[in-house]
This record gives C-alpha cells, structure tokens and sequence, in this order.
C-alpha cells in the first residue's frame, strides 16, 4: 500500500459522518410527520388567497359508475355550492392518508346542515375513483371528476386531502389541511358552524 493510498481514502470520521447523517435526517423527518399525525391538533389552517373570496368557476363531471344505492351520484360544479355550507374534500384513490380520514368523512357527512362534496383529484385511470367509494363508502352527496387537477389548482390545492368550508354565499370561509382524525373531530365541526355563521351575519 502507497502513501497515495492511504491519502486518497477519507478519513474514518468522515466516512462514518457520510453514512449516518442521511439516516439521521430520515429518522427526524419521520418522527415529525408521525407526531403530527398523532397529536389530535387541528388540521393547520394555512394560509390562502381564495379565503374570503367567492369559489372558482368549474363544472366537473360525475365518477364514472359511481352510484349510492341505484341512483347514481352527481357530478360537482361552482353553481351547487350556494344554499348551506358545503364542505369540499379534495381526495384521491391513490392518497394513504385520505385512506385514513375517510371514515371521518362518513360522520361529517351525518351532520345536520352540512353539505359534504368531493373532488376526485388526478385519479390515474377513470374506475379508480368507483373503486374506492365503492370499497369505503360515499360520504359526498356529489362527486367530480377533476382527471386533469384543474378546478383543484384554481382552489390552490397543492396536496391531497385537502378541505374548503364553503357559506351559503358561495364563498370559501376556511381551509383544513391534514387528515380529519376522532380526536379534531369536535374542533374541525366547530370551525366548519363557524365559517357558516360568519356567512349568515354578512
């Protein structure tokens, strides 16, 4: 072994840095999403333009073969959310944590005077959409079909599930990002007759 040797080699130390930091970070990362994720808090409200502003014009059609019972399930445009507050979920078949909130949406979709719709985001074929309402239940009165994410980007979506409080005046009141969980159960249905009453008073 040549002095050239041992010189190109890195040092122990360094070696042992290269091997452990991105493992570290990993470790980290993971950590915050899993508390996040247990921590019952409220999904954050983020910040956003559309709040306060009236929702984006859109007509969507309906999920293909999509049905409750016999009666097939309509699609999902700006001129239905007018009336009553209407709560859009933003969800896809491919999304694991929109897995893990659904049955959450099975319960808000009881409450009185609270309308629950959905958008079917980017599905990677048309029945994939069917398929998971189909397997995990319909909460939505009215489902579209955003194959291209179109209507979702003019909402600002930028990630799956995502949910927009919308008053009886059509315009967007709150933003709910993250998963609906047993525990912000209360909070979250406190914050959706908030953001109706909030309409009601102007």
């Amino acid at each position: 072994m040549t002095g050239d040797d041992l010189t190109d080699r890195p040092p122990p130390v360094r070696r042992s840095l290269l091997l452990v930091v991105p493992v570290l970070a990993f470790a980290a990362l993971a950590a915050v999403l899993f508390l996040r994720l247990r921590s019952g808090a409220d999904p954050a409200a983020l910040p956003s333009a559309m709040i306060g502003k009236p929702v984006p014009s859109f007509s969507l059609p309906a999920v293909p073969g999509l049905k409750v019972g016999d009666a097939p399930v309509p699609g999902l445009s700006s001129a239905d959310l007018k009336g009553q507050i209407t709560v859009i979920n933003v969800f896809a078949s491919w999304c694991a944590p929109c897995q893990v909130e659904h049955p959450m949406l099975m319960r808000l979709a009881r409450e009185p005077g609270i309308r629950l719709v959905g958008i079917d985001y980017k599905e990677p074929n048309p029945a994939a959409g069917q398929r998971f309402l189909a397997r995990h239940g319909v909460p939505f009165s009215a489902v579209g079909a955003d194959a291209d994410g179109r209507a979702a980007i003019d909402f600002g979506v930028y990630g799956v599930p995502e949910t927009f409080v919308v008053g009886p005046d059509g315009v967007i009141r709150d933003k709910l990002v993250g998963i609906l969980t047993p525990d912000n159960y209360a909070s979250v249905l406190t914050r959706i007759r908030a953001a109706g009453k909030v309409a009601e008073a102007r």
